[in-house]
């Protein structure tokens, strides 16, 4: 079969012809125009199947058009479509709210509805702002947060910080990431992050657990706690963005769950809604209560906070977490997966194998032979994603329902698509 197929060429020619030209790329490679989905399985407009091994930028958890989410969303549209957020709430919302303090740490008391993981993490940065009279933040090099002005503020990628650096106020402070490595201790890590932090007077640290659009990029074991510990004795607010990594993908509920600790604010999306846009910054009452009561204008807002269609999503997405218990699956089979992609290194091209649960990240010599390889495997049927800061990095991320026979024969493209390149 020919990738991308007539259909999808024909398509991609009418979007290039529309669609602001830094959007989406196209090449004679990319990309295939998605028609349907369902579980980890997409159809393109020419009806060629792939197995989807990026859950969408890992929002399908659950799975693509999960039954019980879309028939949850079915039934609030045809109940109440939208509502006045901030103004008069929606019963949907108030049950969402009440469900998220049952699955998250207790301390985790007040949040803030949201649409996109941009808009939660702005959420965060103005509270911590709020709560401590500060404005400088420190952040890693490699994190990811958003490509808002207020996000790119605490951006660790310069090719996105660069072009719009004049409307930003301040750089942040950026911090080294630790990569999980033999002779690596998460708490002279930490040291060297308290060392760079006692330079300045920051209001807050953000962190990804795992640092995903740098490449699956994990820490040393305990590197979170010994981080908590930083924040605790500098009097730094604790953002942690779970945006990617939340709702099972590690092998979690959270990946905070791996160090035990518990942020002073967090940050969710993506997988919150299963493919309806919500998000959150969810923190204790001691940074929250920053903000003073609201008097009838809200100083943050935004006209879907707590749409209600996003809280139906959210409320479904949950339960089907729960019931099928996915946050354990994705740690079994993420254990076997880790097992198969480490087989990897044998070959000459690949430098690095890591990740957790079901985020996965194969290292390759080269952004080429990465985008080589997910090309290869493109045609041979299988979606996989180039990430890392240099574009050197295939990430497997997969919905946490995948059928193991599927996520075989992925792993098993992968490996001819990087061999393909001898």
């Amino acid at each position: 079969m020919t990738i991308p197929g007539p259909r999808s060429a024909a398509a991609t020619a009418r979007l290039k012809a529309r669609e602001q030209r830094n959007v989406t790329f196209v090449s004679d490679d990319l990309p295939i125009v998605w028609e349907s989905a369902s579980g980890a399985t997409v159809r393109d407009v020419d009806g060629n199947e792939y197995i989807d091994c990026t859950a969408a930028f890992g929002v399908a958890n659950t799975g693509h058009c999960n039954a019980y989410v879309a028939d949850a969303v079915a039934a609030q549209a045809h109940r109440l479509m939208h509502g006045m957020g901030d103004v008069h709430p929606n019963a949907t919302k108030i049950e969402l709210l009440e469900r998220l303090a049952e699955i998250l740490p207790p301390s985790l008391e007040r949040t803030f509805l949201a649409t996109t993981g941009s808009e939660a993490v702005e959420a965060a940065l103005k509270t911590a702002v709020l709560a401590t009279g500060k404005s400088r933040f420190a952040a890693f090099r490699g994190g990811y947060h958003g490509l808002s002005i207020g996000t790119l503020g605490v951006g660790g990628i310069e090719r996105f910080r660069t072009p719009f650096a004049a409307l930003l106020a301040r750089e942040p402070l950026l911090l080294e990431f630790p990569r999980a490595a033999p002779g690596v201790d998460a708490r002279s890590a930490a040291g060297e992050a308290d060392d760079l932090l006692a330079r300045d007077d920051v209001a807050a640290l953000i962190v990804e657990p795992i640092q995903g659009r740098a490449g699956a990029v994990v820490p040393p074991a305990g590197y979170l706690a010994e981080l908590r510990r930083v924040c605790d004795r500098r009097g730094i607010v604790m953002i942690v963005d779970e945006i990617y990594t939340g709702f099972g993908r590690t092998g979690d509920w959270f990946a905070i769950d791996a160090d035990a600790i518990v942020p002073d604010i967090l940050c969710i999306g993506k997988a919150f809604g299963s493919g309806v846009p919500i998000s959150a910054a969810v923190g204790t009452a001691s940074v929250m209560d920053a903000w003073p009561h609201s008097t009838g204008e809200a100083l943050h807002t935004s006209t879907y906070l707590g749409n209600p269609l996003g809280c139906a999503a959210a409320l479904a997405t949950i339960e089907e977490l729960r019931r099928h218990a996915l946050p354990e699956r994705a740690e079994r089979l993420g254990r076997d997966l880790g097992d198969r992609l480490a087989s990897l290194l044998r070959i000459e091209h690949v430098v690095d194998v890591r990740g957790r649960g079901l985020l996965w990240g194969v290292q390759l010599v080269d952004a080429p032979r990465a985008a080589a390889t997910v090309g290869r495997a493109l045609r041979a049927g299988v979606i996989l994603l180039q990430s890392g800061v240099d574009g050197d990095v295939v990430t497997i991320a997969p919905p946490l329902i995948i059928e193991e026979a599927a996520l075989h024969r992925a792993v098993e493209t992968l490996s001819a698509a990087i061999e393909e390149q001898r």
